[in-house]
């Protein structure tokens, strides 16, 4: 990979927990919101986006509906189409998937379905590599879903996180790691996620970033960041942005997406 030919290339990545398909949300529930969540991802037009929480017909939904975007990645349960994605959707016509998987926050992270330590539910990291079609260059993309009730599970899903993000990555390529971490900065996981042992990241938010986790009222709850992209040098990070955009009276999702513009150095 040549370093002068990427220099100038520069991506927009968003990581966004689009909330799943419940009816226990009532007036926020799927598809009284899906014009809202399309909008917006269309509006900031991210390059890369890793999204949580999405049952497949709401993954179908969002490539049925913005046709630029491919995608990677499984649902939890099964391997294949059931439970839910934490998907990476690309710009078709910039990205080449070179190859990409799925594995599980686990102690067996190659068997479907596997969960360990104390999680309440299965969760997974789908991950690519990717080629820019017009540059060349190649990276490695990986978006995830940490527990929302384990402790251990979430600290020991960073530690696979980055030990799978070497093992993955046999070129040495920059990284993307995007995802739901659960976890604010200052717990274990987080912790884990910035020891440079194996894998060196940083974070791509300023210090003391605003809340990403809202609930669907805004203004009904003190905001948590638990939000992340994180990225490996020589990537360069400008432009951070929580979005907030509204109707008003509700988000388009419990979380708030991020989007952030990474460049090569």
């Amino acid at each position: 990979m040549s370093a002068v030919m990427v220099q100038a290339q520069s991506y927009k990545v968003m990581t966004y927990n689009i909330r799943l398909d419940t009816p226990v949300d009532s007036v926020n529930q799927w598809p009284k919101r899906t014009g809202k969540v399309y909008a917006l991802i269309k509006k900031y037009d991210p390059d890369m986006l890793g999204v949580q929480e999405a049952i497949h017909h709401q993954l179908m939904g969002i490539v049925d509906n913005l046709k630029e975007y491919g995608y990677v990645g499984v649902g939890r349960d099964d391997g294949k189409t059931k439970g839910e994605y934490s998907a990476l959707l690309y710009k078709k016509d910039k990205f080449e998937v070179i190859d990409q998987n799925t594995f599980w926050l686990s102690e067996t992270p190659d068997v479907p379905g596997s969960k360990s330590w104390d999680a309440a539910i299965t969760r997974v990291a789908s991950w690519a590599i990717l080629k820019d079609k017009k540059t060349k260059a190649e990276f490695l993309v990986i978006n995830t879903h940490f527990d929302h009730m384990g402790q251990e599970a979430r600290k020991n899903s960073a530690a696979l996180l980055k030990q799978k993000a070497v093992t993955l990555n046999k070129k040495k390529l920059p990284v993307i790691i995007t995802g739901d971490f659960n976890c604010t900065r200052d717990e274990a996981p987080y912790s884990e996620m910035m020891n440079p042992k194996g894998l060196s990241v940083l974070d791509a938010a300023p210090k003391e970033p605003p809340g990403t986790f809202c609930g669907f009222k805004v203004g009904a709850m003190t905001c948590r960041a638990i939000d992340y992209i994180f990225y490996s040098q020589p990537w360069k990070a400008s432009g951070y942005t929580v979005i907030e955009d509204n109707d008003g009276t509700y988000y388009p999702s419990d979380h708030l997406p991020v989007i952030v513009t990474l460049k090569l150095k």
